[in-house]
């Protein structure tokens, strides 16, 4: 990450830690933008704020454990105030939603849902005229069978590719597993003119666990930009 981008993602980061507030349950997203909200949520932390975070991500939690953030499930905190999460593409003004680079997707979506405002920070880049232009849409599968899905997932004019392991995954020959056990197939499209309806057709296919497409859950898009950080409010 060059340094101008990693200075945009903290202003974004910066700009969304004002709206949490003292008793608040929030929900802390996952990814690299999403991530520079925990060192300074944790230092207010130290300083007397009272906040519990449900974490989307293994890796989310680990490094909020470490940083000294309480934390609980979402079956131990079911309600959320707010969650702030990032982004891979943001269409606007609708504030649409791809996610899921990081394979986090399903959980993201399940905290998001138990959310009373789930809010976006990003850097300018992550504006984007039409979805699926720049990078495939995430879908998890389950892995019996996941070519099958393939098949399905083609057959709606895009070409699935398996996701390789990360890097420190047991195995890196071997596909990507997710925090929930599963495997991703990113879908690269020409473009999403519809994306609710792409959401909801895969979502109907047998083996779909989730899919990257966020319709109508972020309230807020909190952007950072070389002139400032910008505030979208959903149309």
């Amino acid at each position: 990450m060059s340094g101008e981008a990693n200075r945009l993602k903290q202003a974004a980061a910066d700009a969304a830690l004002e709206l949490i507030t003292d008793g608040m349950a929030v929900g802390l997203g996952s990814g690299s933008t999403a991530e520079l909200l925990l060192a300074p949520l944790a230092a207010r932390v130290r300083a007397g704020l009272r906040v519990v975070g449900v974490p989307t991500s293994e890796r989310t939690a680990t490094l909020a454990r470490d940083l000294g953030i309480p934390l609980a499930s979402l079956v131990e905190q079911p309600h959320l105030d707010i969650t702030i999460d990032g982004a891979d593409e943001i269409l606007l003004p609708s504030l649409t939603l791809v996610k899921g680079r990081g394979g986090a997707l399903l959980r993201e979506k399940l905290v998001a849902a138990s959310t009373d405002r789930e809010v976006i920070i990003a850097d300018e880049g992550k504006l984007v005229a039409a979805l699926g232009t720049h990078l495939p849409l995430p879908v998890e599968v389950i892995p019996f069978g996941w070519q099958y899905v393939a098949g399905l997932l083609r057959a709606l004019g895009c070409e699935p590719v398996l996701r390789p392991a990360a890097p420190g995954q047991l195995a890196t020959a071997q596909p990507y597993i997710t925090d929930g056990g599963n495997y991703v197939l990113d879908c690269r499209f020409s473009a999403i003119p519809d994306p609710l309806k792409l959401a909801q057709q895969i979502k109907l296919m047998t083996g779909v666990v989730e899919h990257g497409l966020f319709v109508g859950v972020a309230a807020l898009a909190i952007v950072a930009g070389p002139t400032g950080v910008r505030r979208f409010e959903r149309d």
